[in-house]
């Protein structure tokens, strides 16, 4: 790793959907977060400014149609990329105003928004476009996984079963290619231990997934196992892990935007 390498070319950007539509919402955004983007809400322009002062070179799309006038729109992006501690924020505008005259103003060099996208019935016509402005800002850097982090959630479990027993445990972190976690009497686990029959509970959510030990660190008294999910993890459970990674980031980010 480049040491004079900054930190959203190593971790990725943050990207936000200010006053987004409920198709934007429970349709647009949940796909970026399986295509492994980080994704936030955002429902406050004024608060989400303090947040972009804290996390330089966000990404931030705006819905010209929502909430503010189109005038005060303009006004509100000139204002955060003019200002010193916001100007490294791009930010694009994904709306259902086609109006190409208002397309060229917002892509001119007075405003130069990093892309115009326009809503689509076709939601796959809205979701490319904004993927292809995504990767040309490189928002995601050097990480290829989004991973949630669990502090002090008690409903975040797993069991397994080890030497002919069950064995519950606590989970660390997790993404969509595994997980690291803490396991009941420190078991002596060996590198490359498949584990066939693993149930995560997630909040609300249990899944069944198998998992082979790919290593071992310890932390205080505690052995942290880190485990890869196999090639036969189910589709749907990793749809479902992007979920509550979805959900526990955007807990967080809401105490910030607050």
């Amino acid at each position: 790793m480049e040491n004079n390498a900054s930190p959203t070319e190593i971790t990725g950007k943050k990207i936000f959907f200010l006053f987004p539509t409920v198709v934007v919402e429970n349709k647009i955004i949940p796909e970026l977060i399986q295509q492994e983007y980080e994704v936030y809400v955002a429902k406050n322009k004024d608060t989400i400014r303090r947040v972009l002062r804290d996390n330089k070179n966000s990404i931030v799309f705006v819905d010209i149609n929502e909430r503010l006038k189109e005038n005060e729109w303009e006004t509100w992006i000139i204002a955060v990329k003019n200002a010193p501690d916001t100007n490294t924020t791009s930010i694009g505008i994904v709306s259902a105003n086609d109006d190409e005259k208002l397309q060229e103003k917002y892509l001119s060099a007075n405003i130069k928004v990093c892309g115009y996208v326009v809503l689509k019935f076709d939601l796959d016509k809205t979701i490319r476009p904004i993927i292809d402005i995504l990767r040309s800002l490189d928002a995601k850097g050097r990480r290829k996984f989004i991973r949630a982090t669990i502090i002090k959630e008690s409903n975040v479990t797993l069991n397994l079963s080890y030497n002919g027993s069950f064995v519950n445990g606590k989970i660390k972190d997790i993404s969509a290619v595994g997980f690291s976690c803490t396991l009941e009497d420190n078991p002596d686990i060996s590198k490359n231990t498949l584990f066939k029959d693993i149930q995560i509970k997630l909040q609300s959510t249990i899944i069944k997934a198998e998992a082979i030990v790919f290593g071992t660190r310890t932390e205080g008294l505690e052995n942290v196992y880190v485990l890869l999910f196999t090639q036969r993890i189910d589709p749907d459970v990793r749809a479902k892990i992007h979920k509550y990674i979805q959900h526990n980031l955007q807990t967080k980010m809401d105490i910030e935007l607050k």
